[in-house]
C-alpha cells in the first residue's frame, strides 16, 4: 500500500458493521490521485487529470435501481419500472453481505454536504472501496471546512462496493449490480458497478423525495447560471442535449451543471460541488471552459489515450458516455456560494433527431407543463444496438430515473413557480435541422448560443412580440427573426425544402408524444392537455 499522509482525525465504521477495515478518512485529492496511480487503478493523462476505467458498466443501470418499500415510501413513491420496490428484509440481508465483504479492506471515507443553501443542507458520509471513487465524491459533493468535521453526524450514508457481486436469486436483485435507496435507514447501497454516476444520482434521487415532501422545494435535473443583471436561467435536458455546454457560458456565472433546488423563497441552489460532463467530441474551441477544467484533480472516465497520455475525445470504442468530473472551482466564472435568485428564463433542451422542432420556440404554461412531463429527446442510429433510425426518448421531468414521486407532482410545483415568478419557458432544439439524422445536419452550436442569449437579454421577445409563427403540428410559438441567427434556420419546415416529408415526419413524432403521454392523462388538467401537439 502506498504511503498516506493521514488526516489527524480518523473515524470508526463499527456502527456500520465494519469494525476491521483500514479507514483512510478525508484524504486530499492529490493523495487519492497518487494512490490510484500506485494501485494501478488509473493513469495520468497529459492534461494532468486521472484517467480510470469504470469496468463493466460505463453508465447507470436504471433497471437495477431500487427503493426500499416501507412505511415512509409505500404510499408516496410512484412505483413501477422506474422506482422498483425492494423489501426491507432483503435490504438488511444484502447490507450484511456487503459490509462483510468490505470489512477486511482498505476503505476511503469522506464526509461531505449536498445542497449549497445551508437551510437545505444534507450531511453525507461516503464509504468507498476504491480511492478514485472517493476522489469523485470530493469533486461532486460540497466540501466542508475542517472545523465543520468536528462531531460530523451524517444524515445519509453512501456505501459503495464496486467489487461486490450480488447473487440475484439469493439477494432479490435483477443481476449482480444494484443501487438501493433506503429512506428509513438513510442509506444508499451500491454494489457490482464502478460507474461513479451511481454515487451522485443516489443522493439526487433521495433529495427528489425529501425536498418536495418535507421542504416545499422543487428538485430539478437542470443546470443553472446567472447574468450580470442577477437573473437566473435554468437548462433542463437529458444526456447529450447540451445542458452542461450551454450553461457554462463565459459571460454568465455558473451556479451548477446538473442538479438544483427551487425554494419557496424563489431562490435556486446547487445540490453539488462539482460538474460531471460528457466529453465525447469535446473540443477546446467549442467548449473551452470544460476543456480547461480537465487538469490535476479531475477524473476522466473511459476515455481512450495513447501511450503518451494524449486523449482522443472522438473515440467511443469503450463507450460514447465518456465523462469528466471536476470540482466547480475548476471553472473560472462561477457564482459565489452556488445560489441564484430571480429565475427569468427556463430552457428545455432537446436533441430532436427528426429535425422537425424549431431551433427555439416559446411555450405557453400548458405547453411548458406538457413538455416538462414528457421530457423528450431522441437517440440517433448507432448509439445503441438495434437503433437504425432516429428513436424518440421520453423521460418525465427530464430525469425520470431519479424521480421517486409521480411526475405530475413535480410538474405542478414547476407550473406554480413559473406563474409566481413570471418566468418564460423556451423549447430549444439542439438536434437536427434541414432534415432528420442522416439527411440534415446538427444545429450549429454558435447559433444555439445566439438564440439563448437573445432570449435572456430580451431581444428575441422584442423582435417577435405579437408576431410569432404558430408551429402547425406542435403549436409552439416560433420566432420569425432572431439577432445573429440566419432567418431561414428558424423555420424547420423551410430548411427541409420538402413539405410532404416534413409534415409526415412531424406527425409521426407528434403521435409518439401523445402515445407516451397516455400514462399521465388521468392526472393532467385541461390546461396541460391543451399543450399536446396536433395529430390532424
Amino acid at each position: 500500500m502506498p504511503q498516506i499522509n493521514q488526516i489527524t482525525k480518523t473515524i470508526s465504521l463499527l456502527a456500520y458493521g465494519i469494525p476491521s477495515a483500514t479507514v483512510h478518512y478525508q484524504l486530499s485529492p492529490d493523495e487519492l490521485h497518487q494512490i490510484s496511480l500506485d494501485l494501478q487503478q488509473g493513469v495520468e493523462s497529459k492534461m494532468g487529470a486521472l484517467a480510470i476505467r469504470t469496468g463493466e458498466f460505463t453508465g447507470r443501470s436504471p433497471k437495477d435501481r431500487f427503493i426500499v418499500k416501507d412505511a415512509i415510501t409505500q404510499d408516496m413513491v410512484w412505483w413501477g419500472d422506474i422506482n422498483i420496490p425492494f423489501s426491507p428484509s432483503a435490504f438488511d440481508k444484502l447490507y450484511t453481505k456487503v459490509v462483510s465483504y468490505l470489512n477486511d479492506k482498505e476503505l476511503y471515507v469522506r464526509d461531505s454536504y449536498a445542497c449549497s443553501d445551508p437551510n437545505y443542507r444534507l450531511k453525507i458520509r461516503i464509504i468507498n472501496e476504491h480511492p478514485w471513487s472517493n476522489l469523485f465524491a470530493y469533486n461532486m459533493f460540497l466540501r466542508p471546512e475542517p472545523s465543520e468535521l468536528v462531531d460530523f453526524n451524517p444524515d445519509w450514508t453512501i456505501i459503495n462496493a464496486p467489487g461486490f457481486m450480488a447473487i440475484s436469486k439469493e439477494d432479490g436483485t435483477r443481476q449482480h449490480n444494484f443501487a438501493i435507496l433506503n429512506f428509513t435507514k438513510k442509506i444508499v447501497l451500491i454494489g457490482g458497478t464502478g460507474y461513479t454516476g451511481e454515487i451522485k444520482k443516489g443522493i439526487f434521487s433521495a433529495l427528489n423525495f425529501l425536498l418536495p415532501v418535507y421542504k416545499n422545494t422543487l428538485p430539478m435535473h437542470c443546470s443553472a447560471n446567472v447574468g450580470a443583471d442577477g437573473n437566473t436561467s435554468l437548462f433542463f435536458g437529458l444526456s447529450g442535449t447540451g445542458k452542461t455546454t450551454l450553461s457554462t457560458d463565459p459571460d454568465r456565472k455558473l451556479i451548477g451543471d446538473d442538479e438544483h433546488g427551487w425554494t419557496a423563497e424563489n431562490t435556486i441552489f446547487n445540490f453539488e460541488g462539482g460538474c460531471y460532463a460528457k466529453v465525447i467530441n469535446l473540443s477546446k474551441s467549442k467548449e473551452p471552459e470544460i476543456y480547461k477544467a480537465i487538469k490535476k484533480g479531475a477524473i476522466l472516465e473511459n476515455v481512450v489515450m495513447d501511450n503518451t497520455g494524449n486523449i482522443d475525445f472522438t473515440n467511443k470504442s469503450i463507450t460514447p458516455n465518456t465523462r469528466v468530473s471536476y470540482p466547480i472551482h475548476h471553472i473560472q466564472n462561477i457564482q459565489p456560494n452556488s445560489i441564484g435568485k430571480n429565475p427569468k428564463n427556463i430552457f428545455f433542451l432537446t436533441a430532436d433527431a427528426f429535425g422537425v422542432l424549431p431551433p427555439i420556440s416559446k411555450l405557453t404554461p400548458g405547453q411548458a407543463a406538457y413538455h416538462f412531463i414528457s421530457g423528450y429527446t431522441a437517440k440517433v442510429a448507432g448509439t445503441e444496438a438495434g437503433i437504425n433510425e432516429p428513436k424518440p426518448i421520453f423521460s418525465a421531468c427530464f430525469g425520470a430515473p431519479f424521480m421517486p414521486l409521480h411526475p405530475t407532482k413535480y410538474a405542478e410545483m414547476l407550473s406554480a413557480k413559473m406563474k409566481s415568478s413570471g418566468v418564460t419557458v423556451w423549447l430549444v432544439n439542439t438536434g437536427w435541422t434541414g432534415g432528420p439524422y442522416g439527411i440534415g445536419e446538427r444545429m450549429p452550436l454558435k447559433h444555439t448560443r445566439a438564440m439563448i442569449a437573445a432570449a435572456m437579454d430580451g431581444s428575441l421577445e422584442a423582435a417577435n412580440k405579437n408576431n410569432y409563427h404558430i408551429h402547425s403540428v406542435f403549436g409552439v410559438l416560433q420566432p420569425r427573426v432572431c439577432p445573429n441567427v440566419p432567418t431561414e434556420l428558424l423555420s424547420p419546415r423551410k430548411t427541409w425544402k420538402n413539405d410532404t416529408a416534413f409534415y409526415k415526419t412531424a406527425f409521426q413524432l407528434s403521435k409518439s408524444f401523445v402515445e407516451n403521454f397516455k400514462q399521465f392523462e388521468e392526472f393532467a388538467n385541461p390546461e396541460i392537455m391543451r399543450g399536446a401537439p396536433n395529430l390532424k
